[in-house]
């Protein structure tokens, strides 16, 4: 190889580190603007948190009637206690894949940001044949809202919604229409 050969060569090489130590100066670039994709991703997981969280809050306000409806009447515990233990497994359900939410029976913590307002308190009716029926209406208003986010819900938590509401309707069916079978 010749001199001028080799001058070109080292010239070419030195150009190119020098280009490459330019990138790597020690000023921090400026914060990267996220992509159409990433703003879209985090929009869908934020309205699946929205749609997880609504579901099991509607979930725990009915267990919370059952609560209440047990608590005011305990002779009604042997046809309430598998109801109700099918809600609390329902809101464990929905609840799971990410949704935090505080539990109805847990007591908010001290340090917490924002104090969380204490829950109205669940009122029941007196005689049990309409408490039962409360409690039949307050079934099909969580089914129908079940029912209702299906439209926006991911095809795995559809079909949760699904089976829930699916349940909520029987459960409805067996306060009121299947005491009389």
């Amino acid at each position: 190889m010749t001199t001028t050969g080799r001058r070109a060569l080292l010239t070419a090489g030195i150009s190119t580190a020098a280009a490459a130590l330019s990138g790597c100066t020690s000023e921090a670039p400026g914060p990267r603007k996220p992509s159409a994709a990433e703003v879209e991703a985090e929009r869908v997981a934020r309205a699946e948190a929205n749609l997880r969280l609504r579901s099991v809050t509607a979930s725990r306000t009915l267990l919370e009637r059952y609560d209440a409806a047990l608590a005011a009447h305990p002779a009604l515990a042997p046809r309430l206690n598998p109801l109700r233990r099918s809600v609390a497994a329902h809101a464990k359900a929905l609840g799971e894949g990410g949704t935090t939410v505080r539990p109805a029976t847990a007591s908010p913590s001290a340090a917490s940001a924002k104090p969380t307002p204490s829950p109205v308190p669940v009122t029941v009716a007196a005689d049990p044949r309409t408490a039962l029926k409360e409690l039949a209406a307050a079934e099909r208003a969580t089914s129908d809202a079940h029912t209702a986010a299906l439209v926006t819900a991911p095809s795995e938590y559809a079909r949760l919604l699904a089976s829930v509401a699916a349940a909520g309707a029987a459960h409805a069916y067996l306060l009121t229409e299947g005491a009389r079978a």
